[in-house]
């Protein structure tokens, strides 16, 4: 067990290395913290969570020349609870805070029932502890192919000897 742990997390550092960012936004960071974040608040509400797999999509590449132009990561999460109720949590994530936070538009539902709406998930009180990156100048041109998509999926199981 603790040798496939130590091997995901070392394929989530090779993937995360090799992934640009957008505007300071990565999609394995935006998944795994929805999916820690998420997590809690469904347990801090009473529910019993299983697992949980959260995949974040964004584009890369997309440049502007505004300042205050957003990267958004659209993310998308499905699970179970212990007693076999089906979990989604959905939405839009516009700022990651280093594995802390997550801001944007979120909406959970357990068996299809809205359980929590939220704009933010976690701690983003704090200062975050690294600087975002600077969004590189746009590279495409008319006539070539868009830049690809990236999509990263994250799954996180409960066991009963993990402390919450």
């Amino acid at each position: 067990m603790l040798a496939a742990t130590g091997a995901a997390g070392a394929a989530v550092v090779g993937i995360a290395a090799c992934e640009p960012t957008t505007g300071g936004l990565s999609s394995i960071a935006v998944a795994v913290t929805t999916d820690k974040t998420g997590t809690r608040t469904l347990e801090r509400l009473g529910f019993d969570v299983g697992w949980l797999t959260c995949t974040a999509n964004m584009r890369s590449g997309k440049a502007s020349a505004s300042p205050s132009a957003r990267s958004v990561a659209t993310v998308d999460c499905t699970g179970d609870t212990k007693t076999g109720q089906d979990i989604t949590l959905k939405g839009k994530v516009t700022e990651e805070r280093s594995g802390t936070c997550v801001r944007g538009d979120l909406i959970a539902k357990v068996n299809g029932k809205v359980v929590f709406e939220a704009t933010m998930l976690g701690n983003c009180a704090g200062t975050p502890t690294r600087t975002p990156a600077r969004t590189p100048p746009a590279t495409h041109r008319p006539g070539e192919p868009p830049e690809p998509t990236v999509t990263v999926t994250v799954t996180v199981t409960a066991t009963p000897d993990q402390a919450k």
